[in-house]
């Protein structure tokens, strides 16, 4: 998508665009929309559970708690429920803060339609996300007593730092050895982790990182990276896991990126 995007700026005569900034995040989003579309019929023959691509942030991410939220791994799966243009308009708007004519002009919606659209997505966004800790020194203390508890196979402390309700989800897209479906409840995650320590994967050179906004584990094999794993925590226990296997979605996790909203709104002056 950024090389067509880029080849757009090339062909379009830039003396006639007013707002390069707003010529760009309009073909950007319109492209993000084709991609979508293109991304949700595949997705049907996925093998096992489906996470997003992982995104390696930089550690001032967690400055803004609202940008470190949105790309969270929790804020991204609910994305995938929606549909494309309620995702694009949501992004656009309470993440970016662009306002609804703007938001109108750029997917080729009426005002009228892209309030309706907000309104519905942000409905349906905030019914189903969970609540959001960034990363701090205490949430990666909690990180690293979950990975020493699952070398060492301490069962009770293992279980002390997951919630109740723990979800633990394993994206190997059939190219890696993963779940095929969540796991659900604190004692079946702990029997799972446990399970995967024995095999040898605990005790793999690992790297404390930042992905999503989130504290996340980067485990080794052979120099390269095997697995990523990545925790959401709320109130000192593990809410979730999300587990990334799939060396598609892994080439590029070793990129640092640094995220920011994009300073002054590139319609005003």
């Amino acid at each position: 998508m950024p090389r067509v995007c880029y080849l757009r700026w090339r062909a379009v005569d830039h003396a006639t665009v007013g707002h390069p900034r707003a010529y760009l995040v309009r073909v950007v989003t319109r492209q993000a929309l084709n991609q979508l579309r293109a991304l949700k019929a595949r997705r049907e023959d996925y093998v096992g559970a489906w996470l997003p691509e992982p995104i390696r942030t930089a550690p001032d991410v967690s400055e803004d708690a609202v940008l470190a939220e949105s790309v969270s791994m929790a804020v991204m799966l609910v994305l995938e429920t929606l549909g494309p243009a309620e995702r694009a308009v949501f992004v656009l708007h309470d993440v970016f803060g662009y306002t609804h004519p703007e938001i109108a002009a750029t997917i080729g919606r009426s005002e009228a339609a892209v309030r309706q659209i907000a309104h519905r997505a942000r409905r349906h966004v905030h019914a189903r996300r969970r609540r959001f800790e960034p990363d701090s020194a205490a949430t990666r203390e909690i990180v690293q007593r979950f990975l020493r508890a699952a070398a060492t196979g301490e069962v009770q402390a293992l279980m002390d730092l997951l919630a109740p309700d723990v979800v633990q989800i394993s994206d190997g897209g059939g190219k890696a050895s993963a779940a095929r479906r969540p796991i659900v409840g604190r004692d079946e995650v702990a029997r799972f982790v446990l399970g995967v320590a024995r095999t040898g994967a605990a005790a793999a050179p690992v790297e404390h990182v930042l992905c999503n906004g989130m504290p996340a584990a980067r485990f080794l094999a052979d120099g390269r990276l095997d697995w990523l794993l990545a925790f959401e925590i709320h109130e000192g226990r593990i809410t979730d896991l999300y587990g990334l296997r799939n060396p598609d979605k892994l080439h590029r996790a070793d990129t640092v990126r640094t995220l920011d909203r994009g300073g002054i709104p590139p319609w005003k002056p």
